[in-house]
C-alpha cells in the first residue's frame, strides 16, 4: 500500500481534500516523522504561496468587560483578571497605530473589539475606525463579534477589507470553552462575512484540552466555509481565568499543529497569531514558517505582548520569503 503521508502530501499539492486514512497519518506523523512532516507542509506551502509571507498586525480598540464567559479570555468579566478595561478608542489614535504597524511592515491592520456585539453608537465609530485604517493604504480589517452580512457590506463600503471571528475549537468541544453563546452562532457569522464578499480570517486556539480529532474537525468546517486565512493561537494561561492551570503545549505539537492545518487547508493562509512566542520562544516566526505557516501577527497581541517585528521580519528573510504585497 502507498505511504498515506506521501499521498496526503501529493494531495495537499493539488488543493485536494485528503481521505480519512491520510488525515490520520498526518496526526501519527508528528509523534513518528516530525522532520519529515514539516518539511513536506514547507513545500505545500511553497507551492501555493511561493516565497511570499502575509503580515498583518491588530489594535485592542475596545477592552474588557466581554458578557462572554470563554473560558480562555482575560477580557471575559466572569473572570478577575489584570487585562485593561476601557471604551472605544478614539479613531486618530487607531489611525497612529497603524501607521506605527506599517512602518514595522504589516499590510493588513485589524480593529478589534472585546464583546459579542456592537450597539449603535459603537458601531458608528467602527465605521470611523475602518475609514481611518484604510486611509493609511493598509487593508482595513475588523474583529468586532457577531456582524451581519449588512453591516460587512456598509463597512466595505467605506474600506473595510476583511472581517476576523474565531470559531477557537471543534462544534463538539466548544461547550467546554463558552457557555454563553453557541457555536452556530459563531459559524453564522463567519458564514455572513463571507456571504458579504469579505476577505475572512477565521481560526482558533490550541492547548485548550481539545484532541487531534478536535484539531481536525475545526479545519473541516474551516474549509467548508471557504475562509481565506486562518489563525492558529496557542493557549497562553492567564491568570484569573479558569484555564490559568493548564500547561502549555510543547514546542513539537504547537509546529504539528502547523503542518497539519497546512495539509488540511494547502492553499488557505496559515497565520500564526498569538501564544507562538510564549510557547515556541526565540526564533518562533522562523519556526513555524519552516513548518508551513504562510502568515505572521506582527507586534503585540490583545492583551499580551508579543516579539519585535523587525525580528519577525529578519526570520522571514533568512528563509528566503518576502512580504506578500497585499493592497485595499
Amino acid at each position: 500500500m502507498p505511504d498515506a503521508l506521501r499521498s496526503a502530501f501529493e494531495a495537499a499539492l493539488q488543493a485536494k481534500p485528503l481521505a480519512d486514512r491520510e488525515i490520520a497519518a498526518v496526526v501519527a506523523a508528528v509523534q513518528e516523522r516530525l522532520a519529515e512532516l514539516l518539511s513536506l507542509a514547507a513545500q505545500i506551502r511553497e507551492r501555493h504561496f511561493g516565497r511570499s509571507v502575509s503580515f498583518c498586525a491588530i489594535v485592542n480598540a475596545r477592552s474588557g468587560d466581554c458578557p462572554e464567559d470563554c473560558a480562555f479570555c482575560a477580557q471575559s468579566a466572569h473572570h478577575a483578571t489584570a487585562a485593561p478595561r476601557y471604551g472605544f478608542l478614539d479613531p486618530a489614535v487607531i489611525a497612529a497605530a497603524a501607521e506605527r504597524m506599517k512602518s514595522c511592515g504589516a499590510r493588513r491592520f485589524s480593529v478589534v473589539t472585546s464583546g459579542k456585539t456592537l450597539d449603535a453608537d459603537d458601531f458608528e465609530r467602527l465605521k470611523a475606525a475602518v475609514a481611518a485604517v484604510a486611509q493609511t493604504g493598509l487593508c482595513a480589517d475588523v474583529s468586532a463579534g457577531l456582524l451581519e452580512a449588512d453591516q460587512v457590506r456598509e463597512l466595505a463600503a467605506i474600506g473595510l477589507s476583511g472581517v476576523h471571528h474565531n470559531l477557537e475549537t471543534s462544534r463538539r468541544f466548544f461547550p467546554r470553552v463558552c457557555t454563553t453563546h453557541d457555536y452556530e452562532e459563531d459559524v453564522s457569522a463567519v458564514r455572513a462575512a463571507v456571504a458579504a464578499g469579505a476577505y475572512v480570517c477565521s481560526g482558533g486556539l490550541f492547548g485548550l484540552g481539545e484532541d487531534w480529532d478536535d484539531r481536525v474537525d475545526l479545519a473541516l468546517t474551516l474549509r467548508g466555509l471557504s475562509v481565506h486565512s486562518v489563525p492558529v493561537n496557542f493557549l497562553i494561561p492567564i491568570p484569573g481565568t479558569p484555564l490559568e492551570h493548564r500547561p502549555r503545549l510543547d514546542p513539537a505539537e504547537a509546529l504539528g499543529i502547523v503542518a497539519l492545518y497546512r495539509f488540511l487547508l494547502p492553499d488557505r493562509h496559515v497565520r500564526v497569531c498569538g501564544g507562538r512566542q510564549g510557547v515556541l520562544g526565540p526564533k518562533s516566526a522562523r519556526q513555524v514558517l519552516a513548518a508551513g505557516a504562510s502568515a505572521l501577527m506582527l507586534g503585540d497581541f490583545l492583551t499580551t505582548p508579543g516579539s519585535l517585528a523587525a525580528e519577525d521580519l529578519a526570520d522571514a528573510a533568512a528563509l528566503g520569503l518576502e512580504p506578500q504585497q497585499e493592497t485595499p
